[in-house]
């Protein structure tokens, strides 16, 4: 009887160490903010939105990685810093160790990943989507749908670059791949402003991407 008990609990210590190693090669490298800053588009910039990220993470445990916010800025000669760049390579996975997308071109070309149930907070939990109340399926990206800053219109599409609550407005995109004819996760729409009023207005609550840059 005692060796079957040995093989028994040598069994569950080998199981065991295989989760481990399984949670190890897949640590959480992207979220979607559980809340927002609070103050609409304006974010301190792109250093305070990375810090925003940098905080939630720390809170769930991930601090040791170096996070960004997925967005991006645009300047006179409309060569403004893309969120594409500012996110390391991957691969990034969500607070369950779901995969989201293996590399950059993954991520923008073919994506089909980023859904309600996958797009998940810090904690992993759900984020609010359309049909939900209050609906808060629109995040913060003011980028187009491969994650480049250039737009052809003149329209401020970042809110000031992230400063402002009043002027401009944001290019937003939908978590949960729903409303209207526009269901891209990075680019669908933008707001009808900046303040945070204007955000919910259009079904959002200032939220963002964060993603692992390491």
């Amino acid at each position: 009887m005692k060796r079957v008990v040995v093989a028994m609990v040598t069994g569950v210590c080998v199981m065991f160490g295989s989760f481990s190693a399984v949670a190890e090669d897949r640590p959480m490298g992207f979220f979607v903010t559980s809340v927002g800053m609070g103050n609409g588009g304006n974010l301190g910039g792109l250093e305070g939105a990375d810090a925003h990220c940098q905080k939630l993470a720390a809170a769930a445990g991930a601090g040791s990685r170096e996070w960004r916010a997925y967005l991006s800025t645009e300047a006179a000669d409309k060569r403004g810093e893309s969120a594409r760049q500012r996110i390391g390579n991957g691969p990034w996975y969500n607070a369950r160790g779901i995969l989201i997308a293996a590399n950059l071109t993954d991520l923008h070309l073919y994506n089909k990943t980023i859904t309600l149930e996958t797009a998940l907070d810090e904690n992993g939990n759900r984020i609010k989507g359309r049909y939900d109340k209050p609906n808060e399926h629109d995040v913060l990206t003011g980028t187009q749908d491969d994650g480049t800053a250039y737009f052809p219109d003149e329209m401020d599409h970042t809110c000031n670059n992230w400063t402002s609550s009043s002027e401009g407005s944001a290019q937003v995109g939908h978590h949960d791949r729903h409303g209207g004819g526009n269901t891209s996760w990075s680019s669908a729409h933008p707001s009808r402003g900046c303040s945070q009023e204007d955000l919910a207005k259009t079904g959002g609550a200032g939220k963002l991407y964060c993603f692992a840059a390491d």
